[in-house]
């Protein structure tokens, strides 16, 4: 794709999701600036284009970095967060210094330096669980956690500086992202990339809950696109996107599948339910399809295969 633009900053973008985004803005030729306290992203993940783009380590609550590495940006992609939903549950006021606090300063650099466009990277985690299959962007949020409400909170700062300030805001709803580069060391991180480990490693992992809950999995470079389309787009401003593929499995399949990949027949270990996890999560994408022309490009076995090789080398 052509991006409408050339000069970009990605805050969180030593991340997992934001790292990718780079490469593909890089793609596209664009001028890269990545700002991250590295709290949780890696420079790994940028050491193959670390000559290629500018990088500040920094926090999103300070007004004075983020305004400097925002200079001449034409696009933010605000992905710096606290992601952990059991994290933000311990920690509700820590969490909401950078979740809440945090974005709406993004918001703030964003209209003060006159950047045209925030793409404002959301969850599904705002529907709470609601029983009502798949989930749409109409729906009322019902969030269940603080990680959910902050989340929630930042889509309302995105409507208010479009509507009071002009600025073009977009905001993805993201389902349950996984790929290369995630994180498998905490047991906060995805549940992918700790099952990914633990079968790579011959070990078993704990489930928590039955086994039966689902989850509408997208894979890393059908969000980059989607972020990508969200930047570029027209008409889009001002709008909220679920972002998955509106396909659901189970965790408990999960394992299964990845085991078969492994070779190997591991047997998970149960544990009680976590406070504030959701029972089931479906995308309905119509919107995304509609108005960004979003489609997701990797079938679920495709890039878990993709994925389970990345973890293969690294394990």
């Amino acid at each position: 794709m052509t991006t409408q633009f050339k000069n970009a900053l990605i805050t969180g973008g030593a991340g997992f999701i934001g790292s990718h985004i780079a490469d593909a803005l890089l793609a596209e030729g664009c001028t890269v600036t990545v700002l991250d306290n590295l709290s949780t992203g890696r420079l790994s993940n940028l050491e193959h284009i670390k000559d290629r783009i500018t990088f500040h380590k920094g926090d999103i609550q300070d007004q004075e970095m983020l305004a400097y590495a925002a200079k001449d940006c034409e696009v933010i992609f605000h992905l710096a967060a606290v992601v952990s939903v059991p994290q933000t549950v311990e920690h509700p006021v820590d969490s909401a210094l950078v979740n809440d606090i945090g974005t709406l300063r993004v918001f703030e650099t964003a209209r003060k330096n006159r950047v045209k466009r925030v793409v404002f990277s959301s969850s599904c985690a705002v529907y709470g669980d609601d029983p009502e299959l798949p989930k749409r962007e109409v729906m009322i949020p019902k969030p269940l956690s603080p990680y959910a409400v902050q989340k929630l909170t930042g889509e309302f700062h995105a409507r208010l500086y479009h509507d009071l300030y002009g600025v073009e805001t977009v905001c993805l709803r993201y389902f349950n992202v996984y790929g290369p580069r995630q994180d498998p060391s905490s047991p906060y991180s995805g549940v992918i990339s700790i099952f990914m480990k633990k079968a790579a490693s011959k070990e078993s992992p704990f489930i928590y809950g039955d086994g039966t809950q689902s989850r509408d999995f997208v894979f890393v470079k059908d969000v980059v696109k989607a972020n990508l389309l969200a930047a570029s787009m027209s008409q889009t401003e001002g709008r909220i996107f679920n972002i998955g593929t509106g396909r659901a499995v189970t965790i408990r399949h999960l394992w299964e599948i990845i085991c078969t990949m492994a070779g190997s027949h591991i047997a998970p270990a149960y544990q009680p339910a976590r406070p504030g996890d959701i029972r089931e999560s479906l995308a309905d994408i119509d919107q995304a399809k509609a108005l960004l022309g979003f489609h997701p490009d990797y079938l679920f076995e495709k890039g878990l295969e993709t994925t389970f090789e990345w973890y293969r080398k690294e394990a």
